[in-house]
């Protein structure tokens, strides 16, 4: 019940927030589509455009590089926003490996046409991780307050314009498998 309970409220949370700033960004005569979460500094001046301008993501599986039998399923539901240079922005809500409400909130940027294939690209994100709390503190680095500053890196493949799959390296816990609809 404490899991389902910190999930709502990061759901919760997460919706208030895009309703305020689609409240703002309907006053200033745009519709949500072009609401930008990101900071203006994020984008590159005179940057290449985005193709896209959200992606969002969903996991369905998390490989653990060791067995532990406190581990449980990894889910993901994540919002990226994109500005010129390759770069974005975005929160990702998740259960953690021992069942724990979490979040991520992050920058990044994204390399198309890795190793000349145009399909072929990969990721790397820098924010902060919150959700590992009480026993489970000590599992992942610089955890204060249970908030921890993370760098996750991603190899991904778009099968078409929209849609891709991604991997995404863990650290030393494992890989993270996810699909990716870009609009």
């Amino acid at each position: 019940m404490h899991f389902s309970y910190n999930l709502r409220a990061l759901l919760l949370s997460t919706v208030l927030a895009g309703a305020l700033g689609a409240t703002s960004a309907q006053a200033a005569g745009n519709d949500l589509y072009d609401w930008q979460p990101c900071p203006d500094s994020l984008a590159v001046e005179g940057g290449e455009q985005p193709t896209k301008k959200w992606d969002l993501t969903i996991s369905p599986y998390t490989h653990h590089w060791s067995n532990n039998p406190e581990h449980k399923q990894v889910i993901l539901v994540a919002l990226d926003s994109h500005v010129s240079g390759g770069r974005f922005c975005g929160l990702a809500l998740f259960t953690n490996s021992f069942g724990q409400g979490s979040a991520y909130a992050y920058v990044g940027k994204q390399w198309d046409g890795i190793l000349g294939n145009p399909k072929l690209f990969t990721k790397v994100s820098a924010g902060l991780l919150y959700g590992y709390r009480g026993a489970y503190k000590e599992k992942i680095p610089f955890n204060n307050y249970g908030i921890a500053p993370a760098i996750i890196p991603s190899l991904g493949y778009a099968f078409t314009p929209k849609d891709s799959a991604q991997v995404f390296l863990l650290g030393n816990a494992g890989v993270l498998f996810a699909y990716a609809r870009s609009f």
